[in-house]
């Protein structure tokens, strides 16, 4: 059987006001960018999703008690029955921090996964998803935004199953010496560097077999010592093998911008039991004729693989 998995940083669906607020128009776009997919994607991964905050509602007022994820997947199953589908989704939430003035909240951070229906979820780790932070060498420990690993498992119907990784890892500390003296900096930062071991760990103990991917914005370029500790650590990257792109390739095929800097921070990474098939879908940050162009300072990955019981 063929899987496809999108992994996506959408900007907490404010790409129209510089990540300042929510709104609906950018995150009805991205709805329907993901429902004209085809196929469509059977597990989505989002990084920069909020719950409830001023952020959030401010420019798009929701309903009491209405988060943001749940606003989305009304856009998305909207999208999909304007597309001609009637395909459903399952959406998990993974909260990472909350910044508050007094007991408001001003903005929230998280991940989410999106399965596709038809998937039995055998585990997830919602409730209590893994932080995955390092806080020795912030300034102040207890302001530095929380980083986590969200985990899903999902059951295919012949019984097959496979283990779902999303992250965010932080930017580089401005309190490094890498930060000031390594032009690159995005994956150098030493603070990275723990997370990845930390994410390394997490994913090694709590994968069932060696079916899995691990998703995410890792804000570190191929060839980073983040992205060498990941492969270092059995991970293996298929974008780049799909395509035979070495490191100076790979970063030179952006998938974020910020102002006129073009980086490629966003990763797929895989266990050995999984053969990729192809990354359709896929596009370069910026270019013209994307599916998902202007709709975040990120643009998404998108593969697909085959899924059998081997691996175990």
């Amino acid at each position: 059987m063929v899987l496809r998995v999108v992994s996506y940083n959408v900007r907490y669906f404010g790409h129209g006001t510089r990540g300042l607020a929510s709104t609906a128009k950018s995150m009805g776009r991205i709805a329907q960018a993901l429902a004209h997919l085809t196929p469509l994607a059977d597990v989505i991964c989002l990084q920069e999703v909020e719950t409830t905050s001023l952020r959030s509602n401010l420019a798009h007022p929701a309903p009491d008690g209405e988060t943001q994820l749940e606003r989305f997947m009304q856009m998305l199953h909207r999208s999909l029955l304007q597309a001609g589908r009637r395909d459903t989704y399952e959406a998990y939430y993974f909260p990472a921090h909350t910044y508050r003035f007094s007991v408001t909240p001003i903005y929230t951070t998280g991940l989410a996964v999106v399965a596709r229906s038809g998937f039995n979820v055998s585990h997830h780790n919602a409730g209590t998803p893994h932080d995955i932070t390092y806080r020795h060498i912030h300034p102040v420990k207890r302001l530095k935004q929380t980083r986590i690993c969200a985990h899903l498992r999902v059951e295919h119907a012949s019984g097959v199953d496979l283990d779902v990784f999303n992250t965010h890892l932080s930017l580089p500390t401005t309190l490094s010496r890498e930060f000031w003296f390594e032009p690159r900096r995005m994956g150098w930062g030493p603070n990275q560097i723990e997370e990845a071991k930390n994410l390394a760990k997490f994913v090694a103990t709590e994968r069932k077999s060696e079916r899995f991917v691990v998703c995410g914005d890792f804000n570190a370029l191929p060839g980073s010592p983040v992205y060498r500790t990941l492969i270092a650590s059995g991970l293996s990257d298929p974008f780049a093998r799909h395509h035979r792109f070495d490191e100076d390739a790979l970063v030179r095929w952006p998938t974020a911008g910020f102002m006129n800097m073009r980086m490629h921070l966003d990763h797929v990474f895989s266990g050995g039991a999984l053969r990729w098939t192809d990354f359709e879908g896929t596009h370069r940050f910026g270019q013209r004729n994307g599916l998902f162009r202007g709709l975040s300072d990120h643009v998404p990955i998108v593969g697909s693989f085959t899924l059998d019981a081997g691996g175990g």
